[in-house]
């Protein structure tokens, strides 16, 4: 006798091409919501998140930069909060993220971590951040780091988004803007147009397809909820018995 558990081919859903050129693809601009990190009057986290913001409006998105200002702590007001409803609602009209934090103490700012604890895996059925494209970037007061986008990865993952590989890091960013707060020339910003455009293309190639590529077969099964199509499993019962 196997030790293996026998799989549940009712809630099989084995991946095929097919699966991937969904039926209607949004032709809205794809739509993002960018949080950054600090409420400092001259908040580097803000700056870079604004420089991102041109970039990603001038590929032809629709953005919006959600102000922190004003949040409650999490567990300390109600979800019906102003603050902590517009914070949702901007997360289920968006279709992707980016996030910038301040480097701090080698982690995320409690300012930052405060937006993504506000945001419930699932919350009536409707799961804000699962299946959302992500892009990370962090600003660092002196040296180059990455401990803060490494958090913000691990965050991403947790919230169930899909993270592209690129990301920034900007050292030294009191260096790295003018007076009007506008990034100058540098390796950085080729950096930064980089990630918006790799952000930019990971969602257009998958916004048609981010529910189904983030469906399990462990919460179909204990849901009891057969995939899409689900009668050409049928011939895998016996393979299962």
């Amino acid at each position: 006798m196997s030790d293996f558990p026998a799989l549940a081919p009712q809630f099989l859903d084995p991946p095929t091409a097919g699966r991937f050129a969904p039926a209607s693809v949004p032709s809205h601009p794809p739509r993002f919501l960018l949080l950054y990190g600090s409420l400092r009057e001259r908040s580097y986290s803000r700056l870079l998140i604004e420089e991102a913001d041109r970039l990603l409006r001038s590929f032809g998105a629709e953005t919006r930069i959600y102000d922190p200002r004003g949040l409650p702590q999490p567990d300390d007001a109600s979800p019906d909060h102003p603050k902590v409803k517009e914070l949702r609602d901007l997360s289920i009209w968006s279709e992707g993220h980016v996030w910038c934090s301040p480097e701090r103490h080698g982690a995320v700012t409690g300012i930052f971590k405060s937006q993504i604890d506000w945001l419930p895996l699932e919350s009536g059925g409707v799961r804000p951040t699962q299946g959302r494209t992500l892009a990370v970037m962090q600003v660092n007061a002196g040296s180059q780091s990455f401990n803060a986008v490494n958090s913000l990865r691990i965050l991403g993952r947790w919230m169930r988004m899909i993270t592209i590989p690129n990301q920034s890091s900007v050292a030294k960013a009191y260096d790295e803007f003018d007076e009007a707060g506008r990034m100058k020339p540098s390796a950085y910003y080729d950096r930064l147009v980089d990630v918006m455009e790799e952000l930019m293309k990971f969602t257009l190639l998958t916004r048609g397809n981010a529910d189904y590529l983030v469906d399990r077969y462990s919460e179909r099964k204990s849901e009891g909820r057969p995939p899409a199509g689900a009668d050409h499993l049928a011939s895998l019962q016996g393979d299962a018995d």
